[in-house]
């Protein structure tokens, strides 16, 4: 390992908010010798501050083997992400020829401003890669049933969602009510898990990049980070369904921790409809690709969703005050202030990034 993940320190990498963080990035890509690429967005943070999507390039525009580095695709849990990014461009990985490290930098940044896990159409944008035919499902009938409760039309106020919701978990099992709940939705706009009725401004133009600038890799991983999934500072690396050309086997022996199929019904992931992942091989058809989803720890699943409840009920309910304690809750729900959570997933996010480069830059 390099000796940055052995000197960690998570103050020097984790942004008090996405302006901060945004500038930090584009400074860092320059420093490390990057091409930067903007892509603007037309909705804007606090304060009428302009939202981007920022992409730095190392290595050869031509490359053949190509790893991609995505962070934010839920806003809130950039700032994590981001964390991840100026740490890599500090030491960025050596490149072999013909190859090419690209770091994404925050998918969601209204999310990130705003302290919002979606976007400005309450979009979950991990939830919105569909097919044009896709974007008319409607939520499963499990959902359904639980819209009064996950998505009451009101400010945050105690209402008994914890223990109700355990009370559901044991008469229907907590894995299929999570499914139920995770997997993606389209008919409650104002609800949890809204996977939108058309593809999203920033999930469109990325995916016009991807076309554009990926097209001639040969083989492409790309890894999207994330939090609150799994235990405490852990991490989980997800192969999803789709998007991988590689066994679990083979990978989880190049990087030196499990991979694991979402396919396979492993423990801890769950099926999402319309996830990026699945994106990737529709723009890149001639590109052999292997999606890995990692996911860094927080709290227990209750009180995640709980913060995730508050916060959407504040945003549409309340003012949308970024001080208000919803806003903080989903902060810290995705985004422990703990420096000790903050090191492990600034060290975990780095450990694979730099095994993800030393597979990808070897011959294939």
């Amino acid at each position: 390992q390099s000796a940055i993940i052995r000197t960690l320190q998570p103050e020097d990498f984790f942004s008090p908010d996405c302006e901060t963080a945004r500038v930090r990035f584009r400074s860092a890509a320059d420093c490390a010798g990057a091409e930067r690429t903007t892509l603007p967005l037309a909705t804007t943070g606090p304060e009428g501050r302009e939202l981007t999507i920022d992409i730095a390039w190392i290595g050869e525009r031509s490359a053949r083997r190509v790893l991609l580095h995505t962070s934010g695709l839920h806003g809130v849990e950039a700032f994590a992400g981001s964390a991840v990014q100026l740490a890599a461009l500090s030491e960025p990985p050596a490149l072999s020829p013909a190859c090419a490290l690209v770091l994404v930098h925050v998918l969601n940044p209204y999310g990130m401003a705003w302290l919002r896990r979606t976007n400005e159409n309450n979009v979950d944008l991990n939830r919105n890669f569909l097919m044009e035919d896709e974007h008319s499902r409607m939520a499963s009938a499990r959902y359904a049933a639980l819209d009064t409760l996950l998505n009451p039309q009101s400010p945050p106020a105690r209402d008994g969602f914890r223990l109700r919701l355990a009370g559901l978990a044991l008469r229907h099992g907590p894995r299929p009510l999570a499914r139920a709940i995770a997997e993606g939705q389209y008919s409650f706009p104002r609800g949890l898990f809204y996977g939108g009725s058309t593809l999203q401004p920033g999930p469109a133009a990325y995916l016009g990049w991807v076309g554009g600038s990926l097209h001639q890799s040969d083989y492409l991983l790309a890894i999207d980070f994330h939090t609150g999934l799994g235990k405490w500072g852990k991490a989980l690396q997800m192969l999803e369904p789709g998007a991988g050309v590689t066994p679990v086997k083979e990978l989880s022996a190049a990087f030196g921790r499990p991979v694991i199929g979402v396919a396979n019904g492993a423990k801890r992931a769950y099926y999402v409809r319309g996830g990026m992942g699945g994106a990737l091989p529709r723009k890149l058809p001639r590109t052999r690709i292997d999606f890995v989803l990692q996911e860094i720890g927080t709290y227990g699943p209750l009180k995640v969703l709980r913060a995730l409840r508050n916060e959407n009920r504040w945003y549409h309910y309340g003012t949308g005050d970024l001080r208000h304690p919803a806003k903080l809750a989903a902060l810290e729900a995705l985004c422990p202030a703990s420096p000790v959570w903050r090191r492990q997933a600034l060290a975990e996010g780095l450990a694979l990034l730099h095994a993800g480069a030393a597979w990808t830059f070897k011959r294939h």
